[in-house]
């Protein structure tokens, strides 16, 4: 683990960990609510939420409903290579249609995912872009029926 990375993780006490988890539940709380809650000055607060952000720990997004935005298809595409796979990892990260991409042990090296506003678009990205990369031997598509759960509460408990 490099030197940066133990900085930030020393640096994650309980008042930062709670206010990670304010914004979790709430991305558009106020410094002032957020101060309250945790027992600092709004601009204490503010302070930290600002550190956190900076330093790359957490990001504060509007997260949508990709089926009420139009996206007809979600999937998550486990994708196997040869050779160096942070390399493929690497160029699959470069494509704007890809979501989520992470390199994992087990049948599949990568698994990337993504939302498609139809078929045919999701018919293009993997055979004609994913596939299409340098070194990607195969593909297999786990397309998404239903969504029971969806949390990003992780990495404060």
């Amino acid at each position: 683990m490099s030197d940066a990375k133990l900085t930030i993780k020393a640096q994650l006490d309980d008042i930062s960990k709670r206010i990670i988890e304010l914004l979790q539940g709430d991305g558009r709380l106020s410094y002032s609510a957020i101060a309250e809650q945790v027992g600092l000055s709004e601009s204490a607060a503010r302070h930290r939420v600002q550190k956190l952000i900076e330093s790359g720990v957490m990001q504060v997004v509007a997260v949508t409903d990709p089926m009420q935005m139009g996206f007809a298809r979600q999937a998550m595409i486990g994708i196997k290579v040869s050779g160096d796979v942070r390399k493929v990892a690497a160029e699959l990260a470069k494509m704007e249609q890809l979501d989520y991409i992470v390199i994992t042990t087990g049948r599949f090296d990568i698994l990337a995912e993504l939302v498609a506003e139809s078929d045919d678009e999701l018919l293009d990205i993997v055979s004609g872009q994913i596939s299409a990369v340098d070194n990607v031997l195969m593909t297999e598509t786990f397309v998404y029926l239903q969504l029971e759960k969806q949390t990003y509460a992780w990495g404060t408990r």
